[in-house]
């Protein structure tokens, strides 16, 4: 009897190790605590629930995903240790996403080893772009260099030209960590080419004491300030800004500054805000946001408030999600449909993904984003964004489509790989390993 009972339990114990194999591993980082938890809980939100989405209509062709959430309450040493404990899970993890630029930068040296990829859609390195250097990064969809270049666009087609804001004073208010010095080497580019000033103010985390920059800011009275904030720090920009009377319609924010968490509690205050978006804006209207609605919220699944879905974060974090469930589909069309991809399959996929308009808008995207194309050398895929303004109730796009001067920042970018790849004496991929 102990025998059947020994071998019931064996074969139970196989089969769930195989039902368990014939799932795709989805690790989620997530900070839903602290001080960046109001920015980070619809993020998470939209991200799990594209992935309930993908499996109520049947999986990846046919193939379910299971996934994890690891709370790191953006601490990089946490976020670290979450990826130790979930890459190995499940049959191993398809891809990680941070959401801390942090965080990308511990990862970047221990993901060729695990051979997982990272995607870092809209933060991160990016020099990253280049995958002849970085061939596990995919900073998807855009970098911060191109958060730069575009804002600095925008201003200058409203000035009237990039003539026109020669001599003008320009001061960037930024987190002072990896994320909010990203963007300064692109704004020292462009001041050089175009003459204007520009003035680094940090603000130390989490951004609530900022009485001496907005200070500064008084004193020495800029034409544009650039917000490169995240969490209570964004808001209380917003409020600095209100209480010493600089002009709101004069702040330009990157995409992580932009959206509802960050201007609802000044409302009126942040009336004229402007904030790059990161293609998407709000979306309530969108397909994939009505299919959600109905078939993982109506069914009692969704994995935040209802009303929040369609909005900028949200909408992020179930971009991400989409971009991570492509790179899978697509590697599943080289390596088997149907099977489970490892992480070094799905590399290879977001690799070469070929996210054309008609294939978004079958997906449900038609108005939320353009096409994806990446490559061996470009594993950004898109360089576009556009800017919405902040009308004191509601998000307003108010620019047309911006695309990055890649003129400005190819050659940025293979200078950073270059010298990446010197310190960590890293050689170049060869076309063998582009084709693998």
């Amino acid at each position: 009897m102990k025998k059947l009972i020994a071998a019931a339990v064996a074969a139970t114990l196989a089969a769930g190790a195989l039902a368990q194999a014939k799932e795709q591993f989805f690790p989620v980082l997530v900070y839903r605590t602290g001080a960046y938890g109001p920015n980070g809980a619809p993020w998470a939100n939209g991200y799990v629930d594209y992935l309930k989405l993908i499996n109520a209509q049947g999986g990846i062709n046919g193939v379910k995903i299971s996934f994890e959430e690891c709370e790191f309450g953006y601490a990089t040493d946490r976020g670290v240790e979450c990826y130790e404990r979930l890459k190995g899970k499940n049959g191993g993890a398809t891809v990680f996403q941070p959401l801390s630029t942090g965080v990308t930068f511990a990862l970047t040296e221990k993901a060729p080893a695990d051979k997982i990829p990272l995607i870092t859609a809209g933060y991160g390195r990016s020099e990253s772009q280049d995958g002849g250097v970085f061939k596990w990064n995919f900073p998807l969809i855009g970098t911060y260099w191109v958060a730069a270049d575009t804002i600095l666009q925008q201003i200058a087609k409203k000035e009237g030209g990039w003539d026109k804001i020669k001599g003008k004073k320009f001061t960037l208010i930024y987190h002072d960590s990896p994320y909010g010095k990203e963007p300064i080497p692109m704004l020292q580019e462009r001041s050089k080419m175009h003459g204007f000033d520009l003035n680094l103010i940090p603000v130390p985390h989490p951004g609530v004491e900022q009485k001496s920059a907005w200070l500064q800011i008084r004193q020495n009275r800029p034409d544009y300030v650039l917000l490169w904030g995240w969490g209570v720090m964004n808001t209380t920009s917003l409020k600095e800004a209100q209480a010493t009377g600089f002009p709101r319609d004069k702040m330009y924010g990157v995409w992580w500054a932009g959206a509802e968490p960050d201007v609802k509690d000044v409302a009126e205050g942040a009336k004229g805000y402007n904030a790059l978006t990161m293609q998407h804006g709000v979306h309530p209207d969108a397909k994939v946001v009505k299919d959600i609605l109905a078939q993982v919220h109506a069914k009692g699944q969704g994995t935040g408030p209802k009303d929040e879905v369609g909005q900028v974060l949200y909408m992020r974090g179930l971009i991400s999600s989409m971009l991570a469930v492509e790179g899978v589909r697509r590697a599943q069309e080289r390596f088997g449909k149907g099977k489970v991809m490892t992480g070094e399959q799905t590399r290879w996929g977001l690799e070469n993904l070929a996210l054309d308009q008609k294939r978004l808008d079958s997906m449900g995207f038609a108005g939320v984003m353009r096409p994806v194309s990446t490559s061996c050398a470009d594993h950004m895929g898109s360089a576009w964004a556009r800017v919405h303004t902040w009308d004191g109730a509601k998000w307003n796009f108010s620019s047309d489509w911006l695309q990055a001067d890649e003129s400005i920042i190819k050659p940025m970018v293979k200078q950073a790989a270059d010298k990446y790849a010197a310190e960590k004496k890293l050689t170049r991929r060869t076309p063998a390993d582009c084709q693998s």
